[in-house]
């Protein structure tokens, strides 16, 4: 089975699932096939899928991964003993962790193409990591609390855990609490990593964007934390910080060279 003829069997499949998209029709354009088969991996809850269909996805999803292509460690500018920065996709990082700025329910963005760090995750991911947030979230029986961490497999991401965490929403004036919130994600991660022998882990700019922490003093926060946690624990994990703006990558640059 090529590529074409996988987007095709997983359309299908997830349209049987959906009665009012049952008689859609596939279209013939490769881009607009990928759109409605992300689109419908987002709006699908959590629940029972075939081994056939997943064994179909993951090789999808690894020729996808393939062509993105991977960012080790390597590729990446050491700005300190132990941290780094880069600009890009975190989906691309074939490291030890990647932070996932999740939302209380924790088991994705449903918004169909959403471009929020949580859709492309769970869309480079697949169905299984939604599954499993729901699994780990039915268990816990209530909504994540903000600024803790939950670690899950990355399924097919190339790096091998997903560390999801709620960050704080600034609503107005920031305040202290805010700050403490971010503070507390931080430090959930790192010791949640050093908990499962993570070596390396990328975080995302968490709370920033349509969460509305200012950036210059999330990025300072950030700093601060895993300088202060790194010398508490004399611990050795490496840190990416993983900007996309041109903004943060300006900040991070300047708080860290």
């Amino acid at each position: 089975m090529n590529q074409n003829e996988r987007r095709k069997y997983l359309i299908e499949n997830l349209l049987k699932e959906q009665p009012r998209y049952a008689k859609m029709r596939i279209p013939s354009e490769v881009n607009e096939q990928k759109t409605i088969l992300r689109s419908l991996m987002n709006i699908r809850m959590p629940g029972f899928i075939s081994n056939e269909f997943l064994q179909i996805q993951d090789d999808y999803l690894a020729e996808v991964c393939e062509e993105k292509g991977n960012v080790t460690i390597n590729d990446m500018e050491k700005v300190k003993p132990d941290i780094y920065i880069w600009q890009g996709d975190i989906t691309r990082l074939a490291v030890g962790a990647i932070v996932n700025a999740a939302n209380s329910g924790m088991t994705g963005c449903y918004q169909p193409c959403h471009n929020c760090i949580d859709n492309c995750i769970h869309t480079y991911a697949g169905i299984q990591l939604r599954n499993k947030c729901d699994e780990i979230m039915r268990t816990q029986g209530f909504e994540e609390p903000t600024g803790q961490a939950k670690i899950t497999p990355a399924y097919n991401l190339p790096c091998d855990y997903v560390v999801h965490t709620v960050g704080p929403i600034v609503q107005g004036r920031l305040t202290k609490e805010h700050e403490r919130l971010l503070e507390s994600c931080y430090r959930s991660w790192l010791e949640i990593a050093d908990e499962n022998d993570v070596e390396s882990i990328a975080f995302c700019c968490i709370s920033t964007g349509v969460f509305m922490f200012p950036n210059k003093r999330a990025a300072e926060i950030a700093v601060e934390t895993v300088k202060k946690y790194k010398e508490e624990k004399n611990s050795s994990i490496k840190v990416i910080f993983n900007v996309f703006k041109d903004e943060d990558a300006v900040i991070y640059h300047r708080l860290l060279k």
